[in-house]
C-alpha cells in the first residue's frame, strides 16, 4: 500500500482546484483558441505570428510550399525570363545530346524533361549565323590568296542573309509543324502532342552540329565539305526524326510520310542551300586592257 507522504505523488490538479474554488469569478484563457480577442492576447502576453497579420506573406508561403508561381502577362519581361533561366550544364547536355543522338531516345523526353528553354537555341542560331558569314568570306579569301587579279572585298550582306535563313528555319518551320501536329491531334486524339516551345527548342539544338561543319567548309576541298554535310545531316536529321516519329506514327500512313518527308527535306535544303550560296567560288573578272577594248569596239559593228 502506498504511503500517504509519497514524495512522487502528483498534486497539481488538487492545487488548481483549490485556486478555482477560492476565486469563482476568475476568467480562464486558452492560448490555443483562435478566436481570442486582441485585448486578451495582449493581457496574456501572447504574440501573434507575423504570417497571421500579413496575408501576402501567407500567400507567398503557400505558393512556395505548393511549387506554384504567379503567371506574368505575356507582354512583360518576366514572362520571357523563365525561358532563359537554365543552368550551364543543362545546355551542355542538350548540345551533346543533339550532336550524338542515341537510337530510340526521344530528345524531348530525355533532355528537355518538360523544361524547354530558348537560351540554347538563340545562341546556337546566332553563332551559326556568324559562322556562316565569316567562314564564307574566309573561304573566298583562301581560294584566291596570292592571285594578282583578285581583290578581296568582305561581303557583309552575308550576315543578313544567313540570319534570315537560319532564324526563319528555326522559328517558322517549328511554327508550321506545331500547327500541323495540333490539327492532326484534334483529328486523332491518341497522338503525342508537343508544345510550340518544345518543338522550337528541338530545332534550335539540332542546328548545333552545323557549327563545326561550317568551320570545316573554310578549307577549299569539295570532298571535305560534302562529307561534313552528310554527317551533319545524318545527326541533325536523326534527332528530328526520332523526336517527332512518336507524334505521327499513329496517324494515317500518307500523312505520316508527308510530315516526316517535309522535316527531312527542309533540313537538307537548309544545309545544301547554305553550302551552295556561302561557299561557291566566285569567278575572277579580269579587266580588259585598252587594246582589247579598242579592238572589241572596232570589231563590234562588223559582227553585225
Amino acid at each position: 500500500m502506498a504511503s500517504t507522504n509519497d514524495p512522487f505523488q502528483f498534486q497539481e490538479f488538487e492545487e488548481a482546484g483549490n485556486l478555482l474554488d477560492a476565486n469563482r469569478d476568475a476568467t480562464t484563457i486558452s492560448i490555443e483558441d483562435d478566436d481570442m480577442p486582441e485585448k486578451q492576447r495582449k493581457a496574456t502576453g501572447f504574440t501573434p505570428d507575423v504570417d497571421d497579420l500579413d496575408p501576402l506573406a501567407s500567400d507567398d508561403t503557400t505558393e512556395l510550399l505548393s511549387g506554384q508561381k504567379k503567371s506574368a502577362p505575356i507582354w512583360t519581361f518576366e514572362y520571357y525570363q523563365k525561358f532563359f533561366d537554365i543552368e550551364t550544364h543543362h545546355v551542355k547536355e542538350r548540345i551533346i545530346g543533339s550532336m550524338l543522338p542515341w537510337p530510340g531516345k526521344n530528345f524531348i523526353h530525355v533532355h528537355l524533361r518538360r523544361n524547354p528553354d530558348l537560351y540554347g537555341p538563340f545562341w546556337i542560331c546566332t553563332t551559326l549565323v556568324f559562322a556562316l558569314a565569316i567562314s564564307g568570306n574566309l573561304s573566298n579569301f583562301v581560294v584566291f590568296l596570292g592571285k594578282p587579279n583578285y581583290k578581296y572585298t568582305p561581303q557583309f550582306q552575308k550576315v543578313t542573309i544567313a540570319a534570315t535563313a537560319i532564324f526563319s528555319y528555326a522559328w517558322l518551320v517549328p511554327l508550321g509543324l506545331w500547327g500541323v501536329l495540333l490539327w492532326r491531334n484534334n483529328k486523332i486524339m491518341n497522338l503525342v502532342s508537343y508544345s510550340f516551345l518544345e518543338i522550337t527548342c528541338v530545332y534550335g539544338y539540332s542546328l548545333a552540329i552545323y557549327i563545326p561543319a561550317v568551320v570545316l567548309w573554310i578549307f577549299p576541298y569539295e570532298w571535305l565539305r560534302w562529307c561534313s554535310i552528310v554527317v551533319a545531316l545524318c545527326l541533325s536529321g536523326s534527332v528530328l526524326v526520332m523526336t517527332f516519329w512518336p507524334a505521327v506514327r499513329e496517324d494515317h500512313p500518307k500523312v505520316m510520310i508527308a510530315i516526316m518527308s517535309s522535316i527531312v527535306l527542309l533540313n537538307v535544303l537548309l544545309a545544301v542551300g547554305c553550302k551552295s550560296y556561302f561557299f561557291s567560288n566566285p569567278e575572277v573578272v579580269v579587266p580588259p586592257t585598252g587594246n582589247l577594248t579598242a579592238t572589241a569596239l572596232i570589231k563590234a559593228p562588223s559582227a553585225t
